[in-house]
């Protein structure tokens, strides 16, 4: 089989796509011949990466402003897919945020954020995106966790480690309750290069994650990890791929 193929007129909507992992997997995998769907806050970056895509004519880009904490918003992206292409293949809930402080900063507004977007923008994108592929009997959910999903992060990660754990723990569950048809898989990034690093506002804290990321390997490795699960023949569901530096030792 030509795995190429096999990802060549797919559909994959993606959230966080304005930059950092979501923009350079959309440029991945429409270099491979996929139609991405892009969604973000940021219209203007949108737009610019949408035009190069359909400018070097190998899979077709459209976008939607969309921001996962609204669930309308994220609906509005899945529905724009579907008006479009006609189907979805891929649902890639990639938005994120990290906050990194000590819980004795009760940051309680940073948390609130990273439960929004972390978890319930996840929500947002399995409960728009679900029904059309119940509808279509078959489908791929791509989750990004985190390793601070599969290990506390800490100092000051413990927030941002249960968002993560939330989402192998919903991925996992949603696995159990649609496999067959639907394929679900989550990903589980170490140090990788991207804007994630800049979400801290507590200033030593954010000292020492410049410093962990000056390890970080290029978000292009995301995007192979994210090829190689949604090219697998259907009847192949990768369910976990935890991916870090060679250095990265936790």
């Amino acid at each position: 089989m030509n795995l190429k193929n096999n990802i060549s007129g797919k559909v994959v909507v993606i959230t966080g796509a304005s930059s950092g992992l979501g923009e350079i997997t959309a440029r991945h995998l429409a270099s491979l011949g996929a139609n991405v769907v892009l969604g973000a806050r940021r219209e203007n970056r949108l737009q610019d990466i949408s035009n190069e895509i359909n400018q070097k004519g190998n899979g077709k880009a459209i976008f939607v402003k969309t921001d996962v904490t609204k669930k309308e918003e994220v609906q509005s992206l899945v529905d724009k897919a579907v008006t479009e292409f006609g189907k979805v293949d891929v649902m890639l809930n990639n938005a994120g945020l990290m906050s990194i402080a000590p819980m004795s900063e009760t940051k309680v507004d940073e948390w609130d954020r990273m439960i929004d977007i972390n978890v319930k923008g996840v929500l947002y994108g399995i409960a728009a995106a679900l029904p059309v592929f119940q509808k279509q009997e078959n489908g791929h959910f791509i989750n990004l966790s985190s390793v601070a999903g599969v290990k506390v992060f800490s100092p000051g990660g413990t927030v941002y480690s249960g968002t993560k754990y939330a989402v192998r723990a919903i991925s996992e569950g949603l696995r159990h309750e649609v496999g067959g048809k639907i394929r679900t898989t989550t990903i589980e990034p170490g140090a990788i290069d991207s804007e994630l690093k800049h979400g801290s506002s507590h200033k030593e804290s954010s000292d020492f994650v410049r410093e962990f990321y000056k390890s970080a390997i290029p978000s292009d490795s995301i995007a192979r990890t994210i090829a190689f699960a949604i090219e697998q023949p259907a009847d192949v569901d990768i369910n976990e791929i935890v991916i870090r530096p060679t250095i990265q030792d936790f």
